[in-house]
């Protein structure tokens, strides 16, 4: 059960962080502080420090500061605070509507025949033509919100979104969804930069993995309703266009909530910060982050660090300078880690997404339904995964998770190809087959889908880090356009065999992650710049130094 911290607590405390930093050998000048105060992440409980082992960061000050206020969740403050996270939250809900709706809707025998739907060349077209958007709009995303402010870009990402939607549900020609698809995948592309940055600038410090998380998992609201809504709309007879236009309709919902409610947010503070409005910055830490004190320590830090690596006259202020992404040795080990989180969050497996239904016939179910069920249970599925994993994002770590989450995947992509090629002839075993896709969806949903909102923009300075998701965005979706557009042929043509490509990445990417992932958590986002510095970061990410607290206030390294 929580309890509060008495003095003495505190006391030996602030003794642990003077003694330690005087006695043990360091080669920063930041006072060593615990870490492991609390295992779940959420700093509600504090251990008794005296006479006990205590592992500490060399260089992070958040974990102390934490300690000392200990910041509730369900206070009334930081409901309000989830509340406004929800509202940018819908940008990834955006790109998740469209990502189940059209692999339902092209499956439905009267939207094939409307468009010409049907074969794996066409399909496949027509669900890249959406990521082609996205490659467009990428170029214009991260300037778009450095800017105008990340409440701007999220609202011109809205808007183009909804002109996009619309223009996909009023379709009579393949030229039209072609046109709706490419609007949609502008709007969409506009979202993320600004939806990610604000949701992890916004987030208190003591909660960043669960509440940074939860912005690739909300991509789950739109698949969970437009999967099921296509699922119940196939049971609707006659030559009648709804089930397939109300589908695409539904899309404009996440749309209409941002264009609602986006400039009643507050404002990124660090976005302040770089407009030189440290005042109106504060405003919003002391009202989100300190609750409500102005004396609030975590507040006095997050200022401080903000004012110590934000530039006023950095590359954010110049809508054509992409420098700071590539200029240092610094940059380009940050760019490196985007770019391997898109790529191997990309093509891990075909987009399921969209073509599970023709991964399920390949397996030997050729019902409608039955595909169209076995693609609407996916995505709740993956949701629950992905809710059960940020639980543990700041108790284990970044690291740790997507190696043991690409170890499943791999298993899983291995026992994919296995059941498909014997399959013929065993139905049994093409049963296997689709229940390890499940697998590795579970699997991928635990730790990837979580991280792919929350490491990039945990990685990227500030002065880059919209430019630096716009081009995540950009890499994300050239893999995906190839990967969306060659899959179904891949798999018309070589059926199983295709999936070995998927096998070796899944592979290569745990050891990429083992050799050249830095751990982000315990660290408040500023502080990941003196790690960047470091000869060696990921090691010193990693670094930590046990000590033991004694009752007059010594400590003693063991």
């Amino acid at each position: 059960m929580p309890h509060p911290i008495d003095e003495k607590e505190l006391s030996s405390l602030h003794q642990l962080e003077h003694v330690a930093s005087a006695t043990l050998h360091t080669d920063c000048d930041t006072p060593l502080t615990p870490t492991n105060v609390d295992k779940s992440g959420s700093f509600d409980e504090s251990p008794r420090l005296d006479g006990q082992a205590v592992e500490v960061l060399k260089d992070s000050q958040l974990a102390s500061a934490l300690l000392e206020e200990r910041p509730s969740p369900y206070s009334f403050r930081m409901l309000k605070l989830w509340a406004c996270l929800f509202v940018a939250y819908m940008c990834s809900a955006q790109n998740g509507f469209d990502a189940n709706t059209f692999g339902g809707v092209s499956a439905m025998p009267n939207f094939k025949k409307q468009f010409g739907v049907d074969q794996g060349t066409t399909q496949g077209f027509l669900a890249a033509i959406y990521v082609m958007g996205n490659v467009v709009g990428s170029f214009v995303a991260g300037p778009n919100a450095d800017r105008f402010g990340r409440r701007f870009g999220m609202f011109t990402g809205s808007v183009i979104s909804l002109i996009g939607a619309i223009l996909q549900t009023a379709a009579q020609r393949e030229v039209h969804i072609i046109a709706g698809r490419v609007t949609l995948g502008v709007g969409a592309v506009l979202l993320a930069p600004a939806g990610q940055a604000y949701v992890i600038e916004m987030s208190h410090p003591a909660y960043r993995g669960v509440m940074g998380g939860m912005y690739q998992v909300c991509f789950f609201l739109g698949t969970i309703i437009s999967t099921w809504l296509e699922f119940g709309l196939s049971y609707y007879g006659g030559q009648s266009t709804i089930n397939w236009r109300l589908p695409m309709a539904i899309q404009t919902l996440p749309a209409l909530i941002l264009l609602t409610f986006v400039f009643l947010l507050p404002e990124s503070p660090r976005w302040y910060v770089s407009r030189r409005q440290d005042e109106k910055a504060r405003d919003i830490l002391v009202k989100y982050h300190g609750n409500g004190n102005p004396d609030s320590e975590i507040v006095r830090l997050e200022m401080e660090e903000m004012k110590q690596v934000i530039t006023t006259g950095g590359s954010d202020n110049r809508w054509w300078d992409y420098r700071d992404l590539f200029n240092s040795r610094e940059a380009r080990y940050r760019s490196f880690l985007v770019a391997c989180i898109a790529f191997f969050g990309q093509l891990d497996l075909p987009p399921t997404s969209y073509y599970f239904p023709l991964m399920v016939q390949t397996a030997g179910i050729a019902s409608e339904q039955i595909q169209l069920l076995l693609n609407a249970i996916q995505t709740p599925v993956m949701m629950a995964s992905s809710l059960a994993g940020i639980q543990f994002i700041d108790r284990f770590g970044r690291r740790k998770l997507l190696m043991v989450s690409s170890l499943f995947m791999s298993i899983s992509v291995a026992v994919i190809i296995g059941a498909t090629a014997t399959q013929a002839g065993h139905p049994g075993i093409g049963i296997l087959g689709i229940s390890f896709i499940y697998v590795f969806l579970v699997s991928f949903a635990f730790a990837w889908t979580p991280c792919q909102a929350l490491y990039p923009t945990e990685v990227l300075a500030y002065n880059a880090r919209a430019k630096g998701l716009g081009m995540y965005g950009l890499l994300q979706n050239v893999v995906t356009f190839i990967n969306t557009y060659a899959a179904p042929v891949g798999i018309d043509n070589d059926s199983w065999r295709f999936y070995f490509l998927y096998l070796v990445v899944d592979i290569v990417g745990i050891l990429v992650i083992y050799i050249f992932f830095v751990e982000t958590k315990g660290r408040n986002i500023e502080e990941m710049d003196a790690i960047f510095h470091e000869k060696h970061p990921v090691r010193a990410s990693l670094a930590k130094r046990k000590v033991v607290v004694t009752e007059d206030g010594g400590a003693h390294e063991i």
